[in-house]
């Protein structure tokens, strides 16, 4: 219960990334989310080296399509993001005999496994979604088909930073009980 009462997003993560072992732990996790029939309807996309590089050219490159006049400070920080991290998995729904909205839930179900996986390991990561998701560039360059999406780029490392305080919640205002 621990784990579930503390696990955090960690926004500042450092290498050196998630090694072997600890790799086949979070996607073991992974594999565990909740499906329909099994079919497990998602997939990973890892990046790590120069592929989180090659992944920021596809963010510029979408900042670029959006906004052919946007400076070149903001395609340089479009180049960073996916180097905030030594590592970053994108978490993609991925088989349509399953209703798009099980897939999607259940793609979402396999990335918070990843999230608390690698806080039960000792490391961080972030969640991260936003624009790029789904941004059709960065769909095509991961060689996603139209109608698929990213649900999550998972950002993972060592911790970088302090962790935050964790905030209390007032249960009562997120519950509506029917006795």
């Amino acid at each position: 219960m621990t784990l579930l009462h503390e696990r955090s997003s960690m926004g500042k993560l450092m290498g050196p990334p998630p090694d072997t072992e600890q790799l086949e732990a979070i996607y073991r996790a992974a594999l565990r989310a909740p499906d329909h029939k099994e079919l497990r309807p998602w997939r990973f996309i890892e990046f790590s080296g120069e592929g989180r590089e090659r992944l920021g050219e596809l963010f510029a490159e979408a900042d670029y399509r959006e906004d052919p006049h946007v400076g070149d400070a903001a395609l340089d920080a479009a180049r960073k993001k996916p180097l905030r991290a030594p590592m970053v998995i994108a978490v993609i729904p991925d088989v349509p005999k399953v209703p798009k909205m099980a897939q999607v839930i259940s793609a979402g179900c396999a990335a918070h496994a990843i999230l608390l996986a690698a806080h039960a390991l000792g490391l961080g990561a972030m969640w991260r979604s936003g624009k790029y998701a789904f941004d059709p560039v960065v769909r095509k360059g991961l060689g996603l088909e139209e109608e698929d999406e990213v649900v999550a780029f998972i950002y993972l490392g060592t911790l970088g930073g302090r962790h935050k305080p964790i905030p209390e919640h007032d249960i009562e205002s997120f519950v509506e009980r029917w006795r």
